[in-house]
């Protein structure tokens, strides 16, 4: 039977990701769980990414639009902003037209939720006659700074930090996201990301993929000028309340992984004594860089599973693998909840990417962050200074983190009092993070209240 199909829905909900997978997983989450409220739900995707992971849901619809680059994405484009022009254009045009598709069809759409790099989605619903959902996928914190800089209220470039905002901790200039401590880079991003504030107080609704307790006073010090709905952690429901229906992993990879070799390593090694490291999907580390991490790990004495893209495998040092046979673990990719729900992890090394970030204050792992950019600075402020679940490394005058620094970071969370601390804080964000989801939690009823909206 085609489940998607032979139900009664209350309405339908039509999701669009921005195209890339760190986005795409949250907003896919999401609308499992609009699915578990009786909402029908269908996540449009770009072709490219259509045809390299072939995605199959049993409760989400998957339907198509164009970004302009169907054969080869974002790689296709000779820049950024040609890029995101061809995507405005484009995805507006095929996005008109798969709304009307569904106009003819037994279950029209009753509402767009768009990721809030792509504003003009909301223009298309809008000129459809449709509810608009706006949402954004990093943290409340990030989201706010932006929406501080696009009102002309922070001017840029800073020149006398520590920067005051209201609902968030004092911010010296390395804690503010990178295209604002570093004024003048990556243009093309920075104006993607002030964009998303261009018609946002024209959305029905506005979703912070994060959970109302760990940024409590930036939710409310938003919602003020923009009413936000916390709805988050959205990690699959087998992680947190488990009340959605066989919802045990994201369900939409663009790499592939055999899980077996790292989750049988893990299985034999002591609770708490693994330091897992990932920088996430899209950072590049350089020689120098690599070569440090390697020798700090080694110097820790402590298990590690480290995750080297194939890409990267020509920047490990000479001998490192041997020498560190038999403490360590080298894999291309690896199933990562699975990996930070094991019980041997005792730390997590990590680019404070906010999805990694919110996986580990999720499953209750502390961390040692490295950021490298964008929300990442931002998210290792909170992670250290707001959260306590972690230590932030320092980069030294050269633009690199040293060996010595990473071995002080990863033995100062997985040993001593302060490390005992850390996880004790941990697991009550773990808690939390349960607690908000779960049955008349805050990111619960935020979500009720607006399927109840949906459906009248």
């Amino acid at each position: 039977m085609d489940v998607l199909n032979n139900k009664k829905y209350g309405a339908h909900i039509l999701a669009l990701p921005y195209p890339s997978q760190g986005r795409i997983n949250p907003m896919l989450q999401f609308c499992k769980r609009l699915v578990s409220k009786s909402l029908k739900t269908t996540l449009a995707i770009t072709n490219f990414i259509s045809h390299s992971v072939r995605p199959i849901s049993n409760t989400v619809g998957i339907d198509t639009i164009s970004d302009g680059f169907d054969e080869g994405g974002y790689a296709e484009a000779d820049t950024v902003v040609t890029y995101l022009e061809r995507f405005k254009k484009i995805g507006s045009q095929t996005l008109a037209d798969l709304i009307k598709k569904y106009e003819k069809s037994e279950f029209p759409i009753t509402c767009v939720i768009y990721d809030a790099f792509m504003p003009w989605a909301l223009d298309v619903a809008k000129d459809h006659g449709l509810i608009g959902a706006c949402f954004f996928t990093q943290a409340c914190a990030v989201n706010y700074i932006y929406y501080y800089v696009h009102q002309r209220k922070l001017t840029l470039p800073i020149s006398s930090p520590p920067v005051r905002i209201p609902g968030l901790p004092e911010l010296e200039l390395r804690d503010m996201p990178s295209f604002i401590y570093i004024h003048g880079t990556y243009r093309a991003y920075f104006e993607l990301v002030l964009n998303q504030f261009i018609n946002v107080d024209k959305a029905d609704y506005v979703f912070v993929n994060s959970f109302y307790k760990l940024e409590a006073e930036v939710v409310d010090t938003m919602s003020k000028v923009t009413p936000v709905s916390t709805i988050g952690p959205t990690l699959p429901s087998l992680y947190l309340d488990n009340r959605v229906e066989n919802d045990i992993e994201y369900g939409l990879s663009l790499f592939h992984v055999d899980a077996s070799t790292c989750i049988n390593w893990l299985n034999t090694k002591v609770e708490g004594s693994v330091v897992y490291v990932a920088f996430g999907s899209m950072s590049t580390l350089d020689n120098e860089q690599m070569k440090e991490i390697a020798w700090g790990l080694k110097a820790t004495n402590c298990y590690f599973l480290w995750v080297v893209r194939t890409s990267d495998e020509a920047k490990i040092p000479k001998n490192f693998i041997e020498e560190t046979s038999e403490k360590g673990l080298l894999i291309n990719w690896s199933p990562q909840l699975q990996v930070l729900s094991n019980k041997a992890i005792g730390c997590f090394f990590t680019h404070g990417g906010w999805n990694s970030t919110t996986e580990a204050l999720s499953l209750g792992v502390p961390m040692v962050v490295m950021p490298l950019w964008t929300d990442q600075t931002t998210n290792a402020k909170l992670v250290q200074d707001v959260w306590s679940v972690g230590v932030r490394v320092n980069f030294n005058e050269k633009g690199f983190v040293g060996r010595e620094e990473i071995e002080k970071c990863v033995r100062t969370v997985i040993e001593g009092d302060k490390g005992k601390e850390m996880k004790k804080n941990a697991l009550k964000w773990k808690d939390l993070a349960k607690e908000a989801v779960n049955e008349g939690g805050t990111s619960d009823k935020n979500i009720e209240e607006f399927v109840s909206k949906c459906t009248k």
